[in-house]
């Protein structure tokens, strides 16, 4: 999902956020669901796994590669000048743009925060093996029928290109969800600075945290984001309605409200909730507060204290 930071619109209001936010809602559920058609094939996250990667210079794993090589044409045309892009490979290793960037409107303060190596860790680690696996075993029974069992069974369906490039998909879209963080802690520093750099200047991480986190938001989020899941998931031959969504107290947690354990249709639908509720909201959090123990950064006292008076 792209955003034009061309036109009038201010990038920082907290509608056109929320627009953002949610249309990536929507480009997640979408990938995982594409993802989640094949197998595990725990063999493209590991390093060195592939003879043809190592034969050619590289030492990471089939992943890694298909980041980079995604993300170096990403960059010739200048992917990451955008204010909301970030890519997993280090910009060191990444080629200058073929056009020269495009100039936009001052709208991030100047910072370095990226957590993209741990978005990518969880999300290989605990994501891609819970939402692909209704199709593992569905793997491994087809696999028995045709006399091949025990650790063979499982696993590896052999279709590395296309479960990388769903993987980049989702990768991608989690990483501009997680970073547009930046813009939720830039809007509200802006319209009260005064309320921000005392926890800024004497760090008060919690603090900070609390002037920016909505626990209601949050909550709506999930049950929107659950009821997205149950509907984008269903099978559209089925004749019967999509499941209600969860009363708010069904809401936290794997609670197994979608069928058996959680599963419904394309989708784990426990696991797409599991992954905002217990990873990208405190993801997010982590890069709105550590954006804002920045914002001050380089800033004299008296430009500090004329930002403070400011109404």
């Amino acid at each position: 999902m792209q955003s034009n930071y061309s036109v009038d619109e201010d990038p920082l209001s907290l509608n056109r956020i929320r627009s953002v936010l949610t249309r990536l809602e929507d480009t997640i559920i979408f990938s995982l669901i594409e993802r989640a058609q094949f197998a595990h094939n725990p063999m493209i996250y590991q390093k060195g796994a592939f003879k043809e990667l190592r034969d050619m210079g590289f030492e990471g794993s089939w992943l890694e590669w298909f980041l980079k090589e995604t993300e170096t044409f990403h960059a010739r045309a200048r992917r990451y000048t955008s204010p909301d892009e970030y890519p997993f490979t280090p910009l060191s290793d990444l080629p200058s743009p073929v056009l020269p960037p495009l100039v936009f409107k001052p709208i991030l303060y100047p910072n370095g925060v990226n957590v993209n190596q741990s978005i990518l860790a969880f999300y290989t680690k605990a994501i891609v093996p819970r939402i692909t696996r209704q199709a593992t075993l569905k793997l491994a029974t087809s696999k028995r029928a045709k006399g091949i069992s025990g650790a063979d069974e499982f696993e590896d369906d052999g279709n590395y290109g296309s479960a990388a490039t769903l993987d980049v998909e989702v990768l991608q879209a989690i990483s501009k969800r997680v970073h547009y963080g930046k813009f939720v802690s830039e809007s509200k520093f802006r319209s009260a600075p005064w309320d921000f750099i005392p926890h800024i200047q004497k760090p008060n991480p919690a603090a900070l945290d609390a002037l920016i986190v909505k626990p209601e938001v949050e909550q709506r989020l999930l049950l929107r984001l659950r009821k997205k899941a149950i509907n984008y998931a269903r099978d559209t031959t089925e004749s019967e309605p999509p499941p209600s969504p969860p009363l708010p107290n069904e809401a936290n947690g794997l609670n197994g409200t979608n069928g058996v354990n959680g599963l419904n249709g394309k989708i784990d639908v426990d696991g797409v909730v599991e992954l905002y509720e217990n990873y990208i909201i405190p993801l997010t959090k982590e890069v709105e507060v550590e954006y804002l123990m920045h914002r001050l950064d380089g800033l004299s006292q008296d430009e500090i204290e004329e930002l403070a008076k400011r109404q």
